[in-house]
């Protein structure tokens, strides 16, 4: 269960909590907090959490994910309660923006569009990370092998040059998640199919992309259909593919797998 909320969250004042727009958007300023999920930075954004990044209760997650994403309350207030740990308070019913920067907790190596910690600031938009990401969006529809191979690249170059990358099984949930939202938020979750422009609309400025015809979805999004697309990324990002029809290399000796080579005597 703690890597299926885990997942969630990666997806996981100027107005007051609960009175959020499309129509109003700001921003973050000097003294406004933001962190490193888009998707929330978003919702700020737009005042749907509060526009300061401060106080974040159950309430106010419940009443922002379903306002804008239509989230369905009771996962909304899962997703509040494994995030509530962040906030190191004993007995917090609240946590900021800025706690969610704490590395190795939430936020974590191989960002599709944030810097590794390593490098410096870990929760602000960089152009360049995101730039290596898009390469891998090869049509004007991403669907989930697209979305894959960008998640693969981004841990392959994190790897490669921080000396420092680590990526547990909880990072691959927060991972996946990540990878996800796009698909959860604008896309359909039954072919995980979602607009190129959209995505990179609401990466690039952290607001939902209803200036490109973007509406919130009409049915309730619920911990099925966030399952549903998390496995079409997990699957994708194997790089095992089956033989081309008629091949015969299942019946070849696999002169790599350990199997011995008998010389032929005289």
């Amino acid at each position: 269960m703690r890597s299926t909320v885990v997942t969630l969250l990666s997806f996981s004042c100027g107005l007051v909590h609960g009175q959020g727009t499309p129509d109003f958007w700001q921003p973050g300023g000097p003294d406004d907090f933001r962190g490193p999920c888009p998707m929330m930075n978003t919702l700020a954004n737009h005042g749907y959490l509060p526009h300061n990044g401060r106080n974040i209760t159950k309430d106010v997650v419940i009443s922002a994910m379903g306002g804008a994403l239509n989230f369905d309350a009771a996962l909304a207030s899962l997703m509040f309660d494994q995030a509530i740990h962040i906030n190191p308070e004993p007995n917090a019913t609240w946590f900021t923006l800025d706690q969610l920067n704490v590395h190795g907790i939430l936020e974590h190596d191989a960002s599709l569009s944030r810097s590794d910690a390593f490098f410096g600031n870990n929760h602000v938009f960089n152009q360049t990370v995101f730039d290596e990401t898009r390469r891998f969006w090869t049509s004007s529809v991403l669907d989930p092998n697209q979305l894959a191979n960008s998640k693969i690249a981004r841990q392959i170059s994190s790897k490669a040059f921080n000396p420092t990358y680590t990526f547990t099984s909880s990072t691959e949930q927060f991972s996946l998640g990540e990878v996800a939202a796009p698909v959860i938020a604008f896309g359909d979750v039954f072919t995980g199919a979602v607009n190129r422009d959209l995505v990179e609309y609401f990466f690039v400025h952290e607001r939902l992309p209803t200036e490109l015809g973007w509406s919130r979805k009409t049915s309730v999004v619920t911990l099925n259909d966030i399952l549903r697309v998390k496995d079409m990324i997990h699957n994708a990002t194997s790089l095992i593919t089956e033989a081309p029809p008629g091949c015969p290399a299942s019946k070849r000796r696999d002169l790599h797998s350990g199997g011995r080579l008998y010389q032929r005597r005289a």
